[in-house]
């Protein structure tokens, strides 16, 4: 029987996930409440309760255009406020990891390349634009009301006053991030255990803040550099230069269990020199910082498999890092989050949660697929290790990466699957085997492919 329509939607975390979530349901609720431990701030202030945000962040193309879906006009609005729109490959240089740099070309897949801060804020003024959303700052949330066969509101307490108060719904969306109380709170109404997949890579990483050299302009491309598991399994090293708003470049290197970048300047450029192209550490010397660097130890690829529970309550969603985290190298978090969100809307009204919640495990699939497939080539990663089937699939990966060189029929499969705009099993077409089977292999570029006025900054 089909859900009706909902008198009152309760959205449990005001992050981007949150915020995606209230617009999803914007349309089939009378009334929206989303709460938040935090006070939001306009303006580029990081909020306490995403510790990682001063970090790069990038939307890519499939989640940007799921953003535009749920509000539209908003990728506008974010290039009117100076966030970057990215070709790929035309305006992202990527070096690969068997080696050489990838050629550039016209794509149809981009990286939209702006601060956290900036999305968050410019999504939640359009957010306020809604009359019967409305935002509850301040508040916690301790649990949830109903029972194992359904969920009926939520357990809050206000920050200030320790006051508490139940709040029923007719849905809930657990919004809450990799820090949510969710397995908890189930198991206190009799929910049996949610089973989880976990792969941790153990990255920490390093971002710092830099003002772009005037030689730069407005149009500098990002710049990617990342070691190889096929080459050295044993060193995981990587960076990524991406513009953002106001002049600014965003550069975070990265590396594995007991090869950590430095904090200090000496510390974060001699990092980026021992990459497999010095290119990164010539940008920093070019650039001037803005600000410190700042650390953080990634969480693991984390799957909580809520579509799996039998039964499942009612009345209840899960998205965003409360339902899946990814490896943050791969910069696929948020726009995992924005096609969640869009599997929410349009599963409303629908059979029920649990189909909606199957919707949003297949959003993840083809994130998770890539992250933890990467990351599991690597010895110093936690998690099952790769049997005989696997690491043939690694030779072919392998082959087919040193084929989009030369193919620009594979590199486009291969920067739309990125991109989220196509499965990974897009890599499985005929046409795309054959035109891998006949490409040429060579090596790639032997340098990033600047133009002469982009090499004036090196210079």
């Amino acid at each position: 029987m089909p859900m009706p329509r909902l008198d009152h939607a309760l959205i449990l975390g005001g992050g981007l996930a949150g915020t995606l979530a209230a617009f999803a349901v914007a349309g089939h609720a009378d009334r929206v409440t989303v709460v938040d431990r935090d006070r939001f701030t306009e303006g580029s202030a990081h909020r306490k309760g995403a510790p990682h945000a001063r970090h790069t962040h990038v939307l890519v193309s499939g989640g940007a255009r799921a953003i535009d879906a749920l509000a539209p006009g908003t990728t506008a609005s974010l290039l009117a406020a100076g966030a970057q729109l990215i070709d790929i490959p035309g305006r992202y240089l990527t070096m690969a990891p068997q080696g050489g740099w990838f050629p550039r070309f016209p794509g149809t897949q981009f990286i939209l390349g702006c601060s956290r801060a900036l999305l968050e804020t410019t999504l939640r003024a359009r957010l306020r634009e809604h009359e019967h959303v409305r935002l509850l700052e301040n508040t916690d949330v301790v649990g949830l009301t109903g029972d194992h066969s359904a969920i009926t509101g939520a357990r809050l307490r206000t920050r200030s006053t320790g006051e508490l108060s139940a709040v029923a719904a007719d849905l809930v969306i657990d919004a809450t991030g990799r820090g949510s109380g969710i397995l908890d709170w189930l198991a206190e109404l009799g929910v049996p255990a949610v089973p989880e997949s976990v792969v941790d890579p153990g990255i920490f990483y390093a971002t710092r803040i830099y003002r772009a050299p005037a030689a730069a302009g407005s149009t500098f491309p990002g710049v990617n550099v990342q070691t190889s598991p096929a080459r050295d399994p044993g060193v995981r090293r990587g960076g990524t230069l991406i513009p953002i708003e106001d002049g600014l470049w965003t550069i975070t290197v990265a590396g594995a269990t007991g090869d950590h970048p430095g904090l200090d300047d000496e510390g974060f450029h001699a990092f980026a020199a021992s990459l497999p192209d010095p290119v990164l550490a010539e940008l920093i010397a070019a650039a001037e910082p803005v600000g410190p660097a700042f650390g953080f130890r990634a969480h693991a690829n984390r799957r909580r498999h809520f579509e799996r529970l039998r039964p499942a309550p009612g009345g209840l969603l899960v998205l965003g890092d409360a339902h899946a985290t990814f490896n943050p190298i791969y910069g696929h978090g948020m726009s995992v989050a924005a096609l969640a969100a869009l599997a929410i809307r349009d599963g409303l009204p629908g059979p029920g949660t649990a189909a909606v919640q199957r919707a949003i495990a297949r959003t993840s699939d083809s994130a998770w697929r890539m992250a933890t497939g990467q990351d599991l080539r690597y010895p110093q990663t936690v998690g099952p290790r790769p049997g005989p089937a696997a690491r043939l699939a690694y030779r072919v990966q392998d082959w087919i990466n040193a084929k989009g060189m030369h193919s620009r029929t594979v590199a486009m499969t291969q920067i739309d699957i990125f991109g989220l705009a196509a499965p990974v099993t897009h890599a499985l077409r005929p046409r795309f085997l054959l035109s891998a089977l006949f490409s040429p292999r060579r090596p790639g570029l032997p340098a990033p492919p600047f133009t002469d006025q982009e090499r004036r900054v090196l210079d």
